[in-house]
């Protein structure tokens, strides 16, 4: 029997169980739609990943409207109501992003919240969410306006109060718009944000000087995105960017990936953590996030997966316990590295 992942309160400032994991699903979708189209899986393919996942305890899957252009949305949504009952599953989705080229299409303002959470629901082919979460903060993204905070935070708390939304949730911003975001909302008697997902792996440690703490001292579930930092920390890359051995290693969305890693060590920790994993018998991702989960703050990393053999080997991590000299070791190389927040967005 394969391993099982067990439920996890999500944070300590709401009652939602999770799962250990959370499935990122930005590779489903439609195929050549969107920005991640060349490494997408279509729906057929996808079935027997989110089935592998459900028979493992995995109950937790993050999506967003942008990825594929809506197209992840549809896939996921359908699937989902396929094959679980509604309430078997936890949902999130993302808002914020363009969604087309006009001028309301995208950011926080009143009009895309009430607008683009309308248009998610349809395309996933549910009610509600249980959560949703804002894709950067309302400033975040270069080029959009700057929406007053006290406006989005009120058309969110609007949606949740018309049972649209259970839960809300932020993703890669500075800890002082969080907490400015979290207080302000306290303030006005609005919905706080229950988790924060943010960018947070073995090469990319920034969060530990500011977010990171924050989170832990306030209760907020820290659900780090890119665990296996786009699959260096997997291996995939052998050493360089030229050598990307999986179609999104070696593909378009190579380029995100190097604009993600930059620092001078990125590929010196890689090594060690292969040289860690083949020392105690794992493979380099479950030392990666292994390495994530044995840190207390940390619940429900997103995680992404083509296969299910990838999967398999995620959920085993779960149960996989560093020894301090090995955490040590992974952790010895990192140098600081420009806040990829402070150059536009993470």
């Amino acid at each position: 029997m394969a391993d099982m992942l067990k439920p996890i309160q999500l944070g300590q400032n709401c009652g939602l169980q999770v799962s250990q994991l959370c499935l990122g699903t930005m590779n489903f979708g439609i195929p050549g739609r969107g920005h991640q189209g060349d490494w997408t899986i279509g729906i057929d393919d996808a079935r027997p990943i989110f089935e592998a996942a459900i028979e493992r305890g995995l109950s937790y899957f993050d999506t967003a409207d942008t990825y594929g252009q809506g197209a992840c949305e549809e896939v996921v949504g359908a699937l989902l109501r396929e094959l679980l009952p509604r309430d078997e599953y936890v949902l999130a989705t993302k808002i914020s992003m363009p969604m087309g080229r006009g001028p309301n299409q995208s950011g926080l303002s009143r009009k895309h919240i009430m607008e683009g959470v309308d248009a998610s629901l349809r395309r996933l082919g549910v009610d509600y969410v249980d959560q949703l979460v804002i894709h950067r903060h309302p400033h975040g993204i270069p080029g959009q306006v700057e929406t007053p905070i006290t406006e989005t935070l009120e058309a969110l708390h609007d949606v949740v109060k018309a049972g649209k939304v259970l839960y809300l949730g932020g993703s890669s911003m500075f800890a002082w718009q969080f907490a400015e975001l979290q207080l302000t909302a306290e303030m006005h008697g609005w919905t706080q944000f229950v988790s924060m997902q943010n960018h947070y792996n073995l090469i990319y440690r920034e969060e530990e000087r500011e977010m990171n703490p924050y989170c832990a001292r306030t209760g907020v579930a820290l659900m780090p995105w890119s665990p296996l930092a786009r699959g260096i920390l997997a291996g995939s890359y052998r050493g360089s960017f030229d050598d990307g051995t999986t179609s999104r290693s070696s593909g378009q969305d190579r380029v995100r990936t190097e604009g993600l890693y930059r620092g001078e060590m990125d590929f010196a920790i890689a090594d060690r953590v292969v040289e860690l994993a083949d020392r105690i018998g794992a493979t380099p991702a479950q030392v990666a996030l292994a390495w994530l989960l044995n840190k207390p703050e940390i619940s429900a990393p997103v995680v992404g997966v083509s296969k299910i053999s990838q999967l398999d080997q995620l959920v085993e991590a779960c149960d996989l316990t560093l020894e301090a000299d090995d955490v040590a070791y992974l952790e010895e190389l990192y140098r600081p590295v420009e806040n990829l927040l402070s150059i536009g967005y993470s």
